[in-house]
């Protein structure tokens, strides 16, 4: 499930600050933002181009900055904090609406640590002489065209709107909605004129959340279509096939028997 937001409640001023800072952010020179690159993927502000660089089998042309951001008092301030406090209003928002589409209740969410953890990922892809050798980001789940989803088995490309959210559902998602709503397939291409930079919110159950079906979603008629699981380790399966460049259905790894 992938929808564009508009009319959202966020102001352009916000989306636009917090646009400056992260470009300003890339622009700095090499040794300034040296202190912030890290191979370890636990350091709560991170720079990296991977998730780790000496593992991984495939490298992607991206700068990556990735920072925790809730609780908001433990890891980020000013315009970053601000626009990180209003995308989560609008998250939770989001959250409660698809749960009472789905017939559970509003607040679903809001317990067993569920929205607990909220990141963002700020991806800066620089200019390539070559796109069709690099790749900003594999398969997974800004105003410069790059982001495309997979769709009948053909990647179609979004196309950019000023203002307007890019809303995904992932596997953890799909897994509790028991297969009601679908993960999507989405990449990221280079471009060769000119650099694109996007900020992402993620919003993630904490590490040790149990991942199953909701028991309001299953009945006779509606058997569990997924494995009960706990977070870390469905993350950590997640990340490790990145890392080896396997592109595979990831939540087929939970299926029931």
């Amino acid at each position: 499930m992938k929808i564009r937001l508009i009319n959202h409640g966020i102001s352009e001023k916000i989306m636009h600050d917090v646009s400056e800072v992260v470009n300003e952010f890339f622009q700095l020179p090499a040794n300034e933002k040296e202190r912030f690159c890290s191979n370890d993927p636990k350091q709560s502000c991170r720079l990296s181009t991977s998730i780790d660089y000496f593992q991984e089998k495939i490298q992607y042309w991206r700068d990556n900055l990735r920072h925790q951001c809730h609780p908001l008092e433990e890891h980020f301030q000013e315009v970053a904090g601000t626009y990180s406090v209003e995308v989560r209003k609008l998250s939770l928002l989001l959250l409660d609406l698809i749960c009472e589409g789905l017939g559970l209740e509003s607040r679903y969410f809001n317990g067993n640590g569920l929205s607990q953890v909220q990141l963002m990922s700020i991806n800066h892809y620089p200019p390539s002489s070559d796109p069709s050798l690099t790749l900003g980001l594999p398969k997974h789940t800004g105003e410069v065209p790059g982001l495309q989803v997979l769709e009948d088995g053909k990647w179609l490309a979004v196309d950019p709107l000023p203002t307007a959210f890019v809303i995904t559902i992932g596997y953890v998602f799909q897994v509790i909605s028991n297969g009601k709503l679908k993960s999507v397939d989405q990449r990221v291409v280079t471009n060769s004129k000119v650099a694109r930079t996007t900020v992402g919110i993620c919003i993630f159950p904490s590490s040790d959340s149990r991942i199953e079906p909701a028991k309001d979603l299953v009945d006779k008629c509606h058997p569990p279509l997924y494995k009960s699981f706990i977070c870390k380790d469905f993350s950590d399966t997640y990340i490790s096939e990145i890392i080896n460049g396997i592109t595979t259905e990831r939540y087929k790894l939970h299926l029931s028997e």
